[in-house]
């Protein structure tokens, strides 16, 4: 099989760890024996995962057997990106469709809410839509309110001084993200002025402006627009989309290069589907270049709001869930996450004569569905 110059090193990398593996692997039973590249690795990956005796393998082996496993993952990446390239929107969308392990439902929630929020200055948001925004989970993400992990696409939680920043000037950062219109073209122009003002913020600070925690403001402003990066996606986006990978602050490349490759994409270029169930997909359709990346069942079930969750259904008996559940609220956090779980249509009319008491028990910690669930038990 022909393969490109990114999936012959991937290919020649995976060789030298099969070689220290090569008995274990003879012994598992193959059935398919795939002739492309993209497939191949799957195959591979596969019995590495889940047709390898691993009671068979020696101590030293388990190396080994990580790293080719985590090679076989980029070659999957790398070709699925490299067959976005040539993708016209029916397989784009069929693409994502098919995904199982992308979380895409927990996606597009946090999409979703992001639009109906992006219009709000980050100044004017309450801490847990600022921090939804930017990309970072806290204990404070009620899971009966944020029913999806603010941290996909690219989480921006260990970028300290970015998230500082935020919470000590979030103005300074409206005033950057004011230069990308929210409809219509986003051009070099537009950007090149969000960059000035974003990098003045740091450069004030005597900090360097980190590139991927801008392109999550970016991205959840014109998700049909911009790729949302981390430190960690950005080699294996590059070898897949066929750049030079560009260094973590190289905000010039990654307009030139990579949104540049992605805007010569047939897919990209899709004007508006008649389809509804493919509107979403294209008015995301930039940030959801993510689902092309390798995933595993794993990374769902790593969710932070399935955590949240499973978290508020188990006693709290720990000090560490004591402490967790009393943390407090500002007045304004706990009026808004009311208010919105009161705007279910469902709940009777009682409980939104309660509204002042589900209001200063959310203050003082207390989750939004926890409170709710308590009235109900005691009024009926």
């Amino acid at each position: 099989m022909a393969l490109s110059d990114a999936e012959n090193t991937i290919y020649q990398n995976a060789l030298k760890y099969v070689t220290e593996l090569s008995l274990n692997l003879m012994a598992v039973k193959v059935e398919n024996r795939p002739d492309d590249f993209l497939s191949w690795c799957a195959e591979l990956l596969n019995l590495c995962r889940d047709g390898i005796n691993y009671d068979l393998l020696e101590a030293e082996q388990l190396r080994p057997l990580k790293k080719l496993q985590e090679v076989l993952e980029s070659g999957v990446s790398i070709s699925q990106l490299k067959m976005l390239r040539i993708a016209p929107w029916p397989i784009f969308a069929d693409f994502i469709k098919q995904q199982q392990f992308h979380a895409l439902d927990e996606r597009f929630k946090l999409l979703n809410y992001i639009n109906d929020l992006k219009q709000t200055p980050l100044a004017e948001m309450i801490e847990e839509d600022r921090l939804a925004f930017v990309g970072k989970h806290t204990q404070k993400h009620d899971h009966s309110i944020y029913n999806f992990d603010v941290e996909w696409f690219a989480a921006t939680k260990g970028a300290k001084v970015f998230q500082q920043l935020v919470q000590q000037s979030p103005s300074l950062f409206d005033q950057a993200l004011a230069h990308i219109p929210l409809t219509g073209d986003v051009t070099f122009e537009h950007y090149q002025k969000f960059v000035t003002d974003y990098q003045a913020i740091f450069q004030q600070a005597g900090e360097k402006a980190p590139l991927a925690a801008a392109t999550r403001l970016l991205a959840m402003r014109r998700p049909d627009q911009f790729v949302a990066l981390t430190n960690a996606k950005i080699e294996v986006l590059c070898q897949g989309l066929g750049i030079a990978k560009f260094d973590k602050q190289d905000f010039l490349s990654y307009w030139q290069d990579m949104i540049a490759t992605i805007r010569t994409c047939a897919w990209w270029h899709q004007s508006e589907p008649e389809q509804s169930e493919e509107i979403m997909l294209w008015q995301n359709r930039a940030i959801l270049v993510d689902v092309f990346l390798y995933a595993d069942q794993s990374l769902a079930q790593n969710s932070n709001y399935i955590k949240n969750k499973e978290r508020a259904l188990k006693p709290s008996h720990s000090k560490s869930n004591a402490m967790s559940s009393a943390r407090k609220r500002s007045t304004e956090s706990a009026e808004m996450l009311v208010d919105k779980a009161l705007a279910a249509e469902d709940l009777p009319e009682y409980l939104q004569a309660k509204r002042d008491s589900i209001i200063k028990e959310v203050k003082n910690g207390k989750s939004v569905e926890h409170v709710i669930g308590l009235m109900r038990s005691i009024f009926g």
